[in-house]
This record gives C-alpha cells, structure tokens and sequence, in this order.
C-alpha cells in the first residue's frame, strides 16, 4: 500500500488593482449618496447602496487576498486560502441584505411619491458608470479564476447595470415628469441583482460544505481514473475545493500484486493535474478492497 502527495501550485492576487478599484469606488459612492439626499433621488441613493456593496466586497477580497497568504501551520494545515469563500459569501449575503432594503424604500415611495431632479440625478449616474466601467476593467482578469475576485467584479458589474438604470430613469423623467419611474428603477435593480447574487452565495456554500466544485464531475473524475492502466476499481473517492483555485482529491485504488503502486499513483496524480486542475491529491493503492459499511462507496 502507498500513499502519495502532490501539493498545490501556490497562486496569488493582483493587490494593486483591488487598491485602484476600491478608491475609485469608495470616492464615488460618497459623491452619489450626497446627490441622492440632495436630488431625492431613490434611484441614486440605490445606486449609491450598491455601490457601498462594493466597496465593502473590495475591501474584504483585499483582506482575503493578503490573508490568504499566510502559510499553512500546525492548527491551519491547509493555511488560509479558504477565507476568500468566506469573503465571497460575506459579499452575497450583502447584496441581499442591500437589495432587500431598496425593495422596501421603493414601496415607501410608491405610497408617497417625491420630486426628482433628473438632469442631476443623470450627469451623477454617468459619472458612476464610468468609475464602474474602469473598476470592471481592472477586476476582468482575475474573475474567472478566484471566486473572491468573482464576487467583486459581481458586485462592481452589478452597479454598472444600476448606472445604466439611473441614467435611462434621468432621461425619461426629463421628458415626460413621471417621478415614479424613479422608483421602477431602483426596484429594478434589486430584483436584476438577486438572481446573480443566489448563485455566487450557493457556489461559496458549496465549496465550504466541502462538495464537489462546479465544473468537475465526480463520474468522470473515476471513469479517468478507471482508465489508466492498472487500475482494478476505484472506492472511497472524494474531492473538494480549499478554494476556488485549490482542488483536493483523495482516493483508494485496487490494483494487481504484480504492478508497482508507484507508477499508477504518479500516473494518476498525472490525469489528475492536466485533465482536472487537480493538484493535490492523495492516493492509497490496495491490492485487495478495503471497502466496508462505513466508507464511502463510489
């Protein structure tokens, strides 16, 4: 029998352009909330919400970031990298909170509409756009590979719709004087949101209830590994993500006595990395199956 290790590819965060994002952020949704008390304008203080959002999810993936770092130790074996799915959870469950809010102010001021001044509350919400654009811009080529980073450059994408919103509100009550469609946007936006906002908590609940990460199929993970030569069956399979950058895989694998467990251990881990992104791995080779009542038979 013979267990075998294959440890992570360490990764790291680009800091620099979270800073930019954030201060370009945080500097404009001070603006915007003050333009909305001024201007009575819900949509923009909507806006300006969803903005402290990001703010708030840019600051927090900063943090996971430089936590992150930290080496592993003798109480944190797997070092710190699993606080960025707490970062991204923290951000979702934000969103909601945020949402949740407009969606009450907005039936307040259906009850009692007020005046808006839009050519205000337009040249704000342009200018908001173009900070949600440039701070889209910066967060783009981290988004796809950490979900931290996915969940700010969530939040700062689902504030460039809110502008977009804002500034077609701006231009029809301009025209027409129909203050309501202020609060159509802000309730617009909420609802736009929540959906986005579901899906990025539910991918963060599943990686910290430790289940299988999105995009790697458990079925096709043992038929790989059934695959490759040697192998008899395959049991006791699990795999599950330390982050959304970090997959771990254990497994117990039957083989024949004649055949070194070595090499199908190191032509697994193989598999492993270059069909699955999955770079540690551990791997017990039995020459006869260990399966019994208690284990998890796959």
């Amino acid at each position: 029998m013979s267990s075998e290790h294959k440890h992570a590819i360490p990764t790291t965060q680009n800091e620099k352009v979270l800073w930019w994002a954030l201060g370009l952020t945080t500097t404009f949704l001070i603006a915007e909330f003050a333009a909305g008390v001024l201007y009575n304008s819900l949509a923009l203080i909507s806006d300006a919400a969803h903005m402290f959002t990001d703010s708030a999810a840019l600051a927090v993936a900063l943090a996971a970031v430089r936590i992150a770092k930290r080496p592993a130790d003798s109480l944190r074996t797997y070092g710190y990298a699993r606080f960025e799915i707490l970062a991204a959870a923290f951000n979702a469950l934000l969103l909601f909170a945020v949402a949740i809010y407009i969606l009450f102010e907005a039936y307040a001021r259906f009850k009692n509409p007020a005046e808006v001044q839009s050519m205000a509350m337009l040249w704000v919400a342009i200018f908001g756009l173009i900070i949600n654009l440039i701070s889209m811009k910066l967060l783009s080529s981290g988004k796809d590979k950490s979900l931290n980073m996915k969940g700010a450059y969530l939040e700062v994408w689902s504030d460039m719709l809110g502008s977009i919103g804002v500034i077609a509100g701006a231009v029809v009550i301009y025209f027409t004087g129909w203050a309501w469609v202020d609060t159509v946007v802000a309730v617009a936006i909420g609802l736009w949101v929540l959906p986005r906002t579901w899906l990025l908590l539910n991918e963060s609940l599943n990686l910290l209830l430790e289940g299988v990460p999105q995009g790697i199929g458990l079925n096709e993970v043992k038929k790989a590994i059934l695959n490759i030569s040697n192998v008899i069956s395959v049991h006791d399979l699990h795999i599950w993500g330390i982050s959304s950058e970090k997959y771990s895989l254990t497994v117990h694998v039957v083989y024949p006595a004649n055949v070194s467990p070595e090499v199908i251990s190191q032509n697994i881990r193989n598999m492993l990395e270059t069909d699955f992104s999955i770079h540690h791995s551990t791997i017990q080779c039995e020459i006869n199956d260990c399966q019994n009542e208690e284990a998890y038979i796959f």
